[in-house]
């Protein structure tokens, strides 16, 4: 054998061990990992994605495209040649359509292979490289965020290893990444109807299709200004911005057994360095406390006694605070409960700590409120701007019409809200655009929000300042910068532990989209200090590919738009599988407890967070619980009900049927060791006042299927008042019979916000706010539900017309089973 020859049977042994294999019939070389083989054809074209355990094929070859392509004069090209160089461990990429030609560094790990753009002919004009979209077979579960799909058995994975390597595809210049928006429409109170059915994709690094699914990356050449389409803008100025370039991207493509895909990606954020954060000493997406539940309560120096009292009643470790800040920008907070500011905060912070409580605080990022020093009385140049113009001509402090050069970026109303530009030191407020040239910004209001009117010149920078609907600025890229690094020096210097990203879409003013919201908290939490960084628990208002390695949880839904149960139900279900198919803890959303929340609100809230292994966030006052009657029993049930999940009692059946939705639950703590769970079965009905003719019945009949035995009936009995009804109108002599026994007659006129309870043992009369008002005296025993169907006669007598429909609730409970706490 000859000294050539050898060499190169050398080569290809040592490559085979190193887990790639070069097949130099065909030019193609396949990477090998432990449960998985990837391989390419000699044009670079992704041709194999195989599970060596199952020896099952996953590529979708119709569809098969490059490892990776490149985009130049906005055409998306493809290699048309691929080497392998074993020595270096590379892969040289040739585009010669584009005169480009690309170096890609290869890495194999246990799981996981890596491949990083080194090295590209004339940089500076390709647009962007993209990663895929890599077709596969695996259609199951689509992680659109996370970027894993999975069927029973097998997954497969892209990660994104460095942050301007962008998960998701280039449909769009602004890079927002498409997803489901609750509000679109002003429809807030639950997920519209047409999309009950559809599951409510939020990004799409891995994407459905009609023949499995996508995976999918990309990074953008950000090194000229654009002019973009963006939020809202069809022209909108996106700067330049420097951050190396396309050189540099780099993904990582794994396929493992299902019980593998989490731990692969914690190796992946250990060895690249992606964030790994640690709560309490655990990986935060495996944590047992990412989904601890908190309560949203304002407090301050004065009140933090009795708020943290409240909190460890419920036996919850973290207090929230809903609304601290005076100002957005530069975080100030409200001096009436912070009267040192920051100093106030670490005060109540190192209390609440010595208590065993954490405090966490909630922002709007990157949103700055008009009294903040960014924009009063001198506005900082680095508010954003979605474009300027020059004047065409000067104007005097005075002048109520400005004639501007260009009114591409001054005319667009839309996404609008404040109409807002600035010349030099002044902000200035405009009603509209003049239709045609001379172009003019009419109806200005000048030296608005405390800026200082003053004369400007001809050929002076006029610039359209960028705005939110909350009647906020936003800031250009190193004033978000900026910004989260002040919120990282607020936690350093406070020790606060947890965070919401609200409006967090507000990083799209740098017109980097997805981008920009990523690198806003990356810049936060690299900014931390060492004792605080991963462990303080903080979400946000979207999610982001490269952000879930930052993030603790998503906390979607809102309860401002219905009633306890009702506000954004559907999407909080939906939340739930989306949980699910990204790996994330999961989360039911806010809720807020108001005076007429009943304990029943809170069980069945709590009932169904334990189904899903979800915590939430509850919204309350000091005022309305000092108010609320049953306050001791809420928190109680709260703490009873938590302690039991954070020790996963319930079996996976219990939970199954927690999640139903079909009936209640009731738990209590019987003893040290063992927790008692009932079902709790229930129906609604109304009754409504009818005008018949004298001695015609106006009685109600209802039919209640019980499945537990044989019981006394349990029920509340609320007037349902109406904008139409009278709030005067009482409902008195209320009778209840069920299945023709003696009707039993209470003693007791119902007026409008009280509340008529019976637990089949005695009957108690409440005010709104849960204050008892009486315990009624019954002459005779309760009825009786039957096992089975029940019929249910109710009426009583309107102390007049235009009365409201009277809303009755039967309740029944089912079988108790006994529950060992788990040690």
């Amino acid at each position: 054998m000859n000294k050539r020859r050898l060499i190169k049977y050398l080569t290809l042994f040592l490559t085979v061990l190193a887990g790639i294999t070069v097949l130099p019939a065909t030019a193609q070389v396949n990477f090998k990992t432990k449960q998985w083989s990837l391989q390419l054809d000699n044009t670079g074209k992704l041709t194999s994605m195989k599970s060596l355990a199952l020896q099952k094929e996953f590529i979708f070859a119709d569809k098969a495209t490059a490892l990776m392509s490149i985009k130049k004069n906005g055409a998306i090209l493809t290699p048309q040649s691929c080497t392998w160089n074993a020595k270096s461990a590379e892969l040289l990429l040739s585009y010669p359509q584009a005169g480009v030609d690309a170096k890609v560094k290869v890495q194999r790990n246990d799981q996981y292979i890596s491949f990083e753009l080194t090295q590209l002919t004339r940089p500076e004009e390709v647009e962007l490289v993209l990663w895929g979209p890599y077709p596969v077979t695996i259609a199951d579960t689509i992680g659109e965020v996370v970027g894993v799909v999975r069927n029973s058995n097998f997954a497969i994975g892209i990660q994104a290893l460095n942050i301007k390597t962008l998960g998701g595809y280039p449909n769009a210049e602004s890079d927002i990444e498409p997803s489901y928006d609750v509000f679109e429409g002003q429809n807030k109170v639950d997920v519209k109807e047409d999309d009950m059915s559809k599951q409510l994709f939020r990004g799409e690094v891995a994407r459905p299709t009609d023949y499995g699914a996508v995976l999918q990356a990309y990074c953008r050449n950000r090194g000229k200004d654009r002019i973009i389409e963006n939020w809202g803008h069809t022209a909108y100025l996106a700067p330049a911005f420097n951050d190396g370039g396309v050189v540099g991207s780099k993904i990582a493509l794994f396929g493992v057994a299902n019980k593998d895909v989490l731990p692969t990606i914690s190796q992946i954020e250990l060895k690249e360095g992606l964030p790994h954060p640690l709560l309490d000493g655990e990986w935060g997406k495996q944590a047992l406390h990412a989904s601890e539940s908190y309560l949203i309560m304002n407090f301050g120096v004065d009140n933090l006694e009795e708020a943290m009292a409240v909190t460890k009643q419920a036996g919850l470790r973290y207090l929230y605070h809903g609304d601290p800040f005076d100002n957005w920008g530069h975080f100030q907070l409200h001096a009436k409960e912070f009267p040192q500011n920051w100093a106030s905060m670490k005060q109540c912070v190192e209390t609440a700590k010595a208590k065993g409580v954490r405090l966490g605080v909630h922002t709007l990022s990157n949103f700055i409120t008009t009294n903040d020093p960014y924009v009063t009385p001198i506005p900082d140049p680095r508010l954003a701007r979605v474009g300027s113009s020059q004047l065409s001509a000067g104007i005097d402090a005075n002048a109520k019409e400005i004639g501007i050069k260009d009114p591409v970026f001054f005319n667009q109303f839309q996404n609008n809200t404040l109409k807002s530009v600035v010349v030099g030191n002044e902000m200035i407020r405009y009603g509209t655009v003049s239709t045609s040239a001379p172009w003019k910004l009419l109806d200005c209001q000048r030296g608005a929000f405390g800026t200082t009117a003053a004369a400007h010149a001809a050929n002076d920078t006029i610039g359209k300042l960028m705005d939110h609907p909350y009647k906020v600025f936003l800031t250009d890229y190193a004033l978000q910068e900026e910004m989260a690094t002040t919120l990282a020096r607020l936690f350093n210097e406070t020790g606060l532990m947890q965070i919401s990203f609200d409006g967090l879409e507000g990083c799209w003013s740098s017109g980097m989209g997805q981008y920009a919201k990523q690198l806003f908290t990356k810049t936060w939490y690299d900014h931390l200090s060492p004792e605080l960084k991963g462990k303080v628990i903080n979400d946000a208002s979207m999610p982001g590919h490269y952000f879930w390695h930052i993030y603790t949880r998503m906390n979607w839904g809102e309860p401002w738009y219905a009633g306890f149960r009702e506000s954004q139900l559907q999407l909080r279900l939906k939340n739930q599988q989306f949980f699910r198919r990204n790996l994330m803890p999961s989360m039911l959303g806010w809720f807020s407890l108001r005076p007429e929340t009943t304990p029943e609100d809170i069980e069945w809230m709590l009932a169904l967070g334990a189904g899903y292994n979800a915590g939430f966030g509850l919204a309350t006052s000091l005022e309305t619980l000092r108010k609320h009657g049953l306050k001791d029993e809420l928190l109680g049930l709260i703490k009873t009900w938590e302690q039991a999940r954070m020790k996963n009692i319930f079996s996976e059946a219990q939970k199954e049927e927690m999640r139903s939705l079909k009936h209640e639950f009731h738990l209590e703590l019987t003893g040290d060791n063992e927790y008692k769970l009932t079902p709790v079965y229930n129906a609604y009905f109304k009754h409504t006042q009818q005008m018949k003719q004298p001695g015609e019945p106006v009685f109600s009949t209802f039919k209640f299927n019980n499945p537990a035995a044989t019981q006394p009936v349990s029920f509340i009995i609320t007037l349902a008042a109406s904008k139409e009804s009278d709030p005067d109108v009482t409902f008195d002599q209320i009778s209840i019979g069920i299945n023709h026994q003696d009707a039993l007659v209470l003693p007791v006129s119902l007026k409008r916000n009280q509340f008529l309870k019976c637990d089949g043992k005695v009957v108690r009369l409440y005010s709104r706010q849960w204050q008892l008002l009486q315990t009624i005296v019954l002459d005779k025993p309760l009825p009786v539900l039957s096992n089975g169907a029940n019929e249910i006669t109710f009426d009583g007598k309107y102390s007049d017309e235009n009365g409201a429909d009277v809303k009755l609730e039967i309740r029944s409970n089912g079988q108790s089973e006994v529950i060992q706490k788990k040690h």
